[in-house]
């Protein structure tokens, strides 16, 4: 047994001291207010499938970072602005959730099946063209609508290297 454990073992009495991580998919309804922005898990609780989480809070916080950048010198920031953090991402979130959801039917649906049930027809649509395959692919790397940084820094340093 690991050292790391021994002191803990005492804890567990019996099974009902065991639990299971429940997984919720849901988001906030309005994920601003005065002074507030929530982004990634704060803003937006995903299932572990497609380990999609942790893609979507960095595409949050760049479309954050794209929105609010121009409005940072001034001393507040009005919640118009944050709303459009909350506009600009949001779409893409529910769609992550959905697909989430479908496969999750998938995996649940799939249980206790016989080994010789059929798989669902986009799984042989992948199989059947291997092209396919980059689609999930890049909707998991890069997400419906990714974002990009495109600093004034980064500008001028691809106009200078053109001359």
């Amino acid at each position: 047994m690991s050292p790391f454990l021994t002191d803990r073992m005492a804890e567990l009495k019996n099974w009902d001291d065991i639990k299971l991580l429940s997984v919720d998919i849901d988001h906030l309804e309005k994920w601003y207010d005065e002074g507030l922005l929530c982004i990634g898990d704060a803003a937006h609780a995903m299932s572990p499938i497609g380990g999609v989480g942790i893609n979507l809070a960095i595409q949050d916080a760049v479309a954050a970072a794209k929105i609010l950048y121009p409005h940072l010198s001034k001393l507040g920031i009005d919640i118009g602005i944050l709303k459009e953090v909350q506009c600009r991402r949001g779409w893409p979130t529910r769609v992550v959730q959905r697909v989430q959801v479908v496969i999750q039917n998938i995996i649940s649906k799939g249980r206790g099946q016989p080994t010789n049930s059929k798989p669902p027809l986009l799984l042989k649509m992948l199989n059947l063209f291997p092209i396919l395959r980059r689609i999930p692919a890049r909707v998991v790397g890069l997400g419906v609508r990714p974002e990009h940084i495109r600093t004034p820094d980064v500008n001028k340093n691809a106009a200078a290297g053109s001359e």
